[in-house]
C-alpha cells in the first residue's frame, strides 16, 4: 500500500510541475514575441539575438519535459506508471521521486544510452536500414 499512496503523491508532483512548465513557457513565448523591432547598435542586436536564442533553447527544453510528465500522467491513468518500459519491473521509488517521468529503471536507461551512444550500435542501425531499403 505504501508504494500506491507513494506515487498518488507522484501524480500531485508531476501535475505540479507541469502548470510551472506551462507558466514558465507562456512567459518565455512572450518574451520571444515582445522583442522591440529596432536595437541601439551592433552589441544590441546581438545581444537581443544571444537572449532570443536562450530563451528559444529554453522553450523547448521545457516542451520536451512538458511532453515526458503529460506521458507520465498518461501512463497514471492507465494504471502502468512506475513500471520499466525495459525489464517491467517496478521502477524503485528513490528514481520515481528524482525523476518523476522516468520510463525506465537505473539498469535498463543505462543500457539504453550504451546502446544509443556506442559506436557498434550506430554501425548496427546503419546496417540494419541498409538491409531494409534493399530487401
Amino acid at each position: 500500500m505504501a508504494r500506491k499512496d507513494a506515487i498518488e503523491k507522484l501524480r500531485l508532483t508531476l501535475r505540479k510541475r507541469r502548470d510551472a512548465l506551462i507558466r514558465s513557457a507562456i512567459g518565455d513565448l512572450s518574451l520571444l514575441q515582445d522583442r522591440p523591432s529596432k536595437t541601439g547598435d551592433v552589441l544590441d542586436a546581438v545581444a537581443d539575438t544571444v537572449q532570443s536564442e536562450l530563451n528559444s533553447q529554453l522553450l523547448e527544453v521545457e516542451s520536451r519535459e512538458l511532453q515526458a510528465i503529460d506521458e507520465a500522467i498518461e501512463r497514471l491513468d492507465q494504471g502502468n506508471y512506475g513500471d520499466c518500459e525495459g525489464c517491467s519491473k517496478p521502477i524503485p521509488l528513490t528514481r520515481l521521486r528524482a525523476v518523476p517521468y522516468a520510463r525506465e529503471c537505473i539498469e535498463c536507461h543505462r543500457l539504453a544510452e550504451k546502446r544509443k551512444s556506442h559506436p557498434a550500435a550506430m554501425l548496427n542501425r546503419v546496417f540494419e536500414s541498409y538491409q531494409a531499403d534493399t530487401a
